[in-house]
This record gives structure tokens, sequence and C-alpha cells, in this order.
């Protein structure tokens, strides 16, 4: 990125924080008005380090979601559910992920970036199978039975979603007769 996409705004209610984003094709870097130039200079290359970074860790991540993704799909579902993106996405607020049947998109939370392994498999899985049958009905839950750690998944789900203080809903699965929580399945 060339210092012209660079855009510093200094700011005289800013004492020691240096905040930066993406504006479109823009890099925008707020500093503390009393910066010098030498200072000025050093944080805009520091931000720009770090929103590079920032920037290949989400492509890569997006990267190893859709493999993972795929993997699960050959490994579960026979390799029938073909989505054509998996990625993470940082706006879904009361969902673990979401899928778009008609567009074989699939999108999960950047909430569960560290959860364990076998939650994001089963909340990837989940997903995948909406790509095969729509709703959560008998048909549904039987391509997710094959996963050997679905109520353990489940159970973590449930517990994140009470720590985060997502409100009690309607049992999803009849067929393991669980209690579900609002936002804890997948969608």
């Amino acid at each position: 990125m060339s210092r012209e996409d660079v855009e510093v705004r200094r700011s005289r209610r800013r004492r020691r924080t240096v905040s930066a984003y993406r504006e479109g094709e823009r890099t925008v870097v707020l500093i503390p008005a009393s910066f010098s130039a030498a200072e000025e200079e050093r944080w805009v290359t520091r931000m720009l380090t770090r929103l590079t970074a920032g920037d290949r860790r989400r492509a890569r991540g997006d990267d190893e979601l859709q493999a993972r993704a795929a993997h699960l799909s050959q490994k579960y579902l026979g390799g029938h559910a073909r989505p054509t993106s998996v990625r993470w996405v940082s706006t879904m607020g009361r969902r673990w992920a979401s899928c778009t049947p008609g567009e074989g998109t699939i999108r999960v939370s950047d909430r569960l970036r560290d959860v364990p392994n076998h939650v994001l498999d089963y909340v990837l899985l989940h997903e995948l199978a909406h790509l095969l049958v729509p709703g959560h009905g008998p048909a549904f839950w039987r391509l997710l039975a094959s996963y050997p750690k679905l109520d353990r998944a489940r159970g973590f789900l449930d517990g994140f979603a009470h720590a985060e203080g997502l409100a009690p809903g309607p049992d999803e699965n009849p067929v393991e007769g669980s209690a579900g929580v609002e936002g804890t399945q997948p969608e």
C-alpha cells in the first residue's frame, strides 16, 4: 500500500491511543494531535503492518475454513454438499453460522474462531447439511447423526450461548430431544 492510500486524522481529544481501519481502498489512521511528524510516521507504519497482517490472517482463515468444509462434506456427507464459498463474518449477533442454499454460501461467525475443532466442525457440518436438506426435520438430523461429537458440540454451544446471554428458545432437534437455545444452533 502506498502512502497516498493512507489518511492520517489528528484529534485533540485523543491523548495516547492510535487506531486504524480500512475505508474502501484507503486506510485511515487516527492519532493524537500532539504527535510529532516522526511519531506519526512510526505509528502509521506500525498500524499498516498490523492491518496487513490481519488481512492475511483473515484471507488465510477463509481458505482454511473452505478446505475444512470440503473435508467434512466428503467424510460425513459423501461429498454431496458443495458450497461455493465458506467464510468468516463479523456481522452475526445471534447466530453461529448461516447458509444460503440457493447461492451455496456459508458464513460462520468469527466469534467461533477460538472454539474447539469439534465444535467448529459441527457448525460447518450443520450448514453443509442445509445445502442438502432445508429445515431441521428428521431427514436433516439423520445427515448429522454420523458425526461422533454432535451432542458434545451442541452442549458446548449451549454453554457458550448462556455465557453470552442469549435467550432460550425452542428445541430445533426433535430427533435428539434435548433442549435447544435460540442462537446456539447454526442456521
